[in-house]
């Protein structure tokens, strides 16, 4: 049985929303969130990356920060600028990139479904950053933002959200800064409401497509606080927290690739060599080359690009990491060539996220940066649900999401 529970969500006035909704804290570092807080006090930056209204210098993870957060999400909510529902409710959310929209429900998902693994990952977490996000949750209270599920699509959770989006007027509808379109519905019928609850209660399991720290960190300040009362009844809202599930037959995953600083002391040439042993060079140009398929990868190279293709015994189809391209590179290109151990921590690796185009390598090379990009065919959800029913956990930085949920459109609180 997989949990969803309507709650009575913390949402903004309709004519601020737009205004308000901001992109997750994980994907922008602080200097980049306070420029695009400019002077928008309605933003939401101001409540999950509250660091931009301190100084400069300040420690991120002082309890300084924290507190400011919860002050500007009192604040919201004191001027009127958030607004708490009535009664219990369940939403829609849907979110439109390049002419295809993705509608998720947005409902609590169940603490003790995380713990006991029904709630699915396939990537690990750090424990700063868990730590971060539980700060965040302690101090204010409240699931400030939603994580991003998926879950194996049904038909009639299909129709039911067809049937809303086609007769009901969206609250929420507007176009944010990237171009992506963002639309919102209110689910307020009891009736409605219990069947999509019960039809995901038969759902065995659900997957964190992203937003794994905010995952633990939400489910496992919901277990700190159950340890820590004695009068627990399972009934209390720090049983929950908040999510946006979607069907997987809408999702995409779109690549996420790597560049790296340096060659680890080899000449091009000698590089190129020990690329070859492990892959087949079959294209190099000066125009931007994309993989096609799996086990094709591009790289990019003192002004060019090369296609490459890994030999078949670098791969194991029966494996369900083996056969992951992220895991070919590492291994044959980033581990063994290269010299990079963990991805975690190395600080000779960095990572993009595809939905910034393979431009974006060629720019982090050609401004020195970095010495070399790789580019890997993206991750299919067959493979993601496949390595969480097995299991198994990707390597660092596998899948990549669009696009991003946004934040601020509705809040939980643990009260």
């Amino acid at each position: 049985m997989t949990v969803l529970k309507a709650f009575k969500g913390i949402r903004p006035k309709m004519e601020l929303a737009a205004k308000i909704a901001s992109r997750p804290y994980d994907v922008l570092n602080s200097e980049e969130a306070k420029i695009e807080a400019g002077d928008n006090q309605y933003s939401f930056y101001h409540v999950i990356k509250p660091e931009i209204d301190l100084a400069d210098d300040i420690d991120h993870y002082s309890k300084l920060v924290y507190q400011k957060g919860n002050e500007n999400l009192q604040k919201m909510i004191k001027n009127g600028w958030l607004v708490q529902d009535e009664s219990e409710c369940l939403y829609i959310y849907a979110q439109t990139m390049n002419g295809k929209t993705q509608y998720g429900i947005v409902g609590c998902a169940g603490v003790e479904d995380y713990m006991s693994g029904k709630i699915k990952k396939h990537e690990l977490t750090r424990k700063d950053k868990e730590e971060d996000r539980m700060n965040h949750v302690r101090v204010t209270n409240a699931n400030s933002e939603p994580v991003f599920f998926t879950y194996p699509a049904v038909k009639e959770i299909y129709v039911i959200v067809e049937n809303i989006v086609k007769n009901q007027k969206p609250e929420y509808d507007f176009v944010s800064e990237d171009g992506f379109g963002h639309h919102f519905w209110t689910i307020k019928d009891k009736n409605t409401i219990e069947r999509l609850i019960n039809l995901f209660a038969k759902i065995p399991a659900t997957y964190v497509a992203d937003g794994h720290h905010r995952t633990a960190a939400a489910a496992l300040v919901g277990n700190e606080r159950k340890q820590n009362n004695t009068k627990h009844t399972g009934k209390e809202e720090y049983n929950y927290f908040l999510a946006v599930h979607f069907p997987d037959n809408q999702l995409t995953i779109i690549d996420y690739n790597r560049v790296v600083k340096d060659l680890n002391g080899l000449s091009k040439d000698d590089f190129l060599k020990k690329i070859k042993v492990h892959f087949d060079v079959l294209e190099e140009s000066s125009s931007i080359i994309k993989p096609n398929k799996l086990h094709n990868f591009s790289m990019y190279l003192e002004g060019k690009w090369y296609s490459m293709k890994a030999k078949s015994d670098t791969y194991d189809n029966n494996d369900p990491i083996g056969v992951l391209d992220v895991t070919i590179l590492s291994k044959y290109v980033l581990d063994e060539i290269l010299g990079i151990k963990d991805l975690r921590t190395d600080k000779r690796i960095d990572f993009v996220g595809g939905i910034r185009g393979l431009g974006e390598l060629e720019k982090r090379v050609n401004s020195g940066e970095m010495k070399v990009a790789f580019a890997l065919y993206a991750v299919t959800m067959d493979q993601l649900i496949n390595i969480a029913d097995t299991g198994n956990i990707m390597p660092p930085k596998t899948t990549w999401f669009e696009p991003k949920l946004r934040s601020g459109l509705v809040v939980h609180s643990l009260e």
